[in-house]
């Protein structure tokens, strides 16, 4: 299992790279995001993540698809299909972590995001690889 996922990261090595920075900057951009939404416009920590994953979930798309993935051909309707399949189930978990952890246990809005970011992480390579733009 091991070896099979060394030579996976090898054989998809760029890919990967231009995956973590693409997700760097989100990570950036949905954090600063959150942030102004709710320091500065005093939304609640729930309504900002449903309002910002919006405008994230967008950029993630473009970026990966013609550059973390180079898949320059417009984009059929199946992969569009499965990003938006991938990507409501990411968003509503999303919201779901917000509203249970800040909202319902008292976790910091910021570290919750944070937390909920690296667990969609840990899958999203995989599906966008594999299932999105194979």
């Amino acid at each position: 299992m091991l070896l099979k996922l060394s030579k996976l990261v090898v054989k998809h090595k760029k890919q990967l790279f231009r995956y973590f920075i693409t997700g760097v900057s989100a990570v950036v951009l949905d954090i600063l995001s959150l942030i102004f939404l709710k320091e500065y416009l005093h939304i609640r920590p729930v309504v900002a993540v449903i309002i910002n994953q919006i405008l994230i979930l967008n950029y993630v798309f473009f970026i990966n698809k013609y550059w973390s993935f180079e898949e320059n051909k417009s984009a059929s309707h199946t992969q569009i299909i499965r990003f938006f399949v991938l990507q409501t189930g990411n968003y509503f978990f999303a919201v779901s972590c917000m509203w249970i952890f800040n909202e319902k246990m008292g976790f910091n809005y910021l570290l919750v995001r944070l937390a909920c970011i690296i667990l969609m992480t840990s899958w999203n390579f995989l599906f966008y690889r594999f299932w999105i733009y194979k």
